[in-house]
């Protein structure tokens, strides 16, 4: 398979992600991947030549394989991967159909934008995005409880009983390098579940910055109501008009000031 496609493919949403968002995307990529592509499939790829039972009871071997292994590691690996990542498509086409809705309205209203940025998560793609998170975290999640199912833990023992027909009775069967096996396994146990521990602090983080701007607006929206309901309005004359007395004037003092003043304004008539 061609890794390095898928890969460019969905590198291309690195743009549009927070950075719990980009912190995901290098795990996958490098701790799950890379790991997948250069080691895992060279250390599982004999567990079916290696795999010896002590008969040679023929069909024996081939029935307890297929019992003790249902389905390939690799293979389920493989499938957990490429449903992991094919969330993140959604979030580039809902990207893309934005802008060739943009680019048609440009066209229609000669230069006008429909969108200030295409890519900026509001809206309709808030919510793809979010959608996109509850998939990843999902199909993480599920194929580690399927893979706990089928093999009853992360554990590769090393001797396997079995006893199903055409074997002659119960035969033991052993793996080739189990302890490197349960080595790989737990380690890609553990990095889904960090990648799951990114998709749900990164929805906190959306759910939590889309709550605390909702409530932004909201304080907005009522201070602007209140302000429009309770305009300033003139409550007093300006101080000019009140004429300062000093308190420590005697009356004969204040006295003579009145009958200054008059002659003042007398003066100005007669001019």
């Amino acid at each position: 398979m061609n890794w390095s496609g898928l890969e460019s493919l969905v590198s291309g949403v690195n743009k549009y992600s927070t950075a719990f968002g980009r912190i995901w995307l290098s795990m996958v990529f490098v701790f799950r991947v890379l790991v997948f592509v250069v080691a895992a499939q060279r250390v599982w790829g004999d567990e079916n030549k290696d795999f010896v039972c002590n008969t040679k009871q023929p069909g024996c071997t081939n029935v307890c394989y297929d019992h003790i292994f249902p389905i390939s590691h690799i293979r389920l690996w493989a499938l957990q991967l490429i449903f992991v990542t094919c969330p993140s498509l959604m979030v580039i086409a809902h990207v893309k159909y934005r802008e060739g809705k943009d680019r048609k309205y440009v066209e229609v209203h000669q230069g006008s934008h429909l969108y200030a940025n295409p890519g900026k998560k509001r809206g309709g793609l808030w919510w793809t995005y979010l959608l996109s998170l509850i998939f990843k975290a999902g199909f993480d999640s599920s194929f580690l409880y399927i893979l706990y199912r089928i093999y009853h833990g992360y554990n590769l023992d090393r001797l396997s009983k079995c006893s199903l027909s055409p074997c002659p009775n119960t035969v033991d069967c052993f793996i080739s390098r189990p302890t490197e096996k349960k080595i790989f396994m737990v380690f890609m146990v553990v990095t889904s579940a960090v990648c799951i521990l990114m998709c749900i602090l990164e929805m906190i983080y959306l759910i939590g910055k889309r709550i605390s701007k909702m409530k932004n607006v909201r304080n907005e929206n009522q201070r602007l109501v209140f302000a429009d309901q309770h305009e300033l309005t003139t409550m007093a004359p300006p101080r000019s008009q009140y004429r300062r007395v000093d308190p420590t004037l005697t009356e004969s003092q204040l006295s003579l000031n009145k009958r200054e003043k008059t002659k003042e304004r007398q003066k100005t008539t007669v001019l």
